[in-house]
């Protein structure tokens, strides 16, 4: 079958996934030109945070790219793009403090993130092998290729779906840190929400896509099976 149903359903998430790429980036560069009230860099509000929280162990680097900020939970290490680093914006001292919210979660052992990095080497392996099973037992028409792909293929949807309530807790956390250090002001709290709440809607894409398409393959796995009897 070349064309499904929820192919309508799927290809209207990845425009929402286009729009919010289009839309974390418009707003990021929106807001890095509004300077905030603190006057200090987002290099500067990560390590102030870190160790008003007892985290001097975790390093704040520079890593190359826009947009590529993380936390490394391996090396414990968070990791802000030139543009975060350095500016003096809204939008660096945002995204500075969500990604010291992920270092925080992982200090205090939060059960999302928890179990993120623990499902993380599992739908490493399977999320590389699920694509090619699915095309082999969908082209040889084998049910039990189609259904192992399936069931690894969940893993990774699941995956992707736990990282909701991780990255919505960052930012919350970032938003009351940012706020009880007196980083930001209680009029520039719509702009952090601007910039966070924009790059959460990436991460919502992205499951939801993940998630179509895993009804996708489970609708044509049964009606496959259904059609055979």
């Amino acid at each position: 079958m070349l064309f499904h149903p929820m192919d309508i359903l799927i290809f209207l998430a990845f425009g929402l996934s286009l729009w919010a790429q289009f839309k974390v980036k418009g707003t990021f560069n929106k807001w890095a030109e509004v300077y905030a009230n603190s006057s200090l860099t987002g290099a500067e509000v990560a390590r102030k945070i870190l160790d008003s929280n007892g985290l001097y162990h975790v390093p704040v680097e520079l890593v190359p790219g826009t947009l590529t900020d993380h936390y490394d939970p391996l090396s414990r290490t968070v990791r802000l793009s030139e543009p975060v680093y350095y500016g003096r914006s809204i939008a660096a001292v945002s995204v500075a403090a969500h990604e010291v919210g992920h270092a925080i979660q992982h200090q205090q052992s939060y059960g999302a993130l928890v179990l993120r990095h623990r499902m993380f080497p599992v739908v490493n392996f399977s999320s590389g092998i699920a694509p090619f099973l699915l095309l082999g037992g969908f082209l040889l028409h084998q049910a039990s290729l189609i259904g192992l792909g399936i069931i690894l293929f969940s893993a990774a949807v699941a995956f992707q779906v736990i990282t909701l309530p991780v990255e919505f807790n960052a930012s919350s956390r970032a938003k009351k840190l940012l706020l009880a250090e007196g980083f930001i002001l209680n009029d520039e709290v719509r702009g952090v929400n601007k910039v966070l709440n924009a790059a959460a809607l990436t991460y919502v894409a992205a499951a939801l896509i993940s998630v179509l398409e895993l009804i996708k393959f489970v609708m044509i796995f049964f009606q496959g099976n259904n059609e055979e009897e």
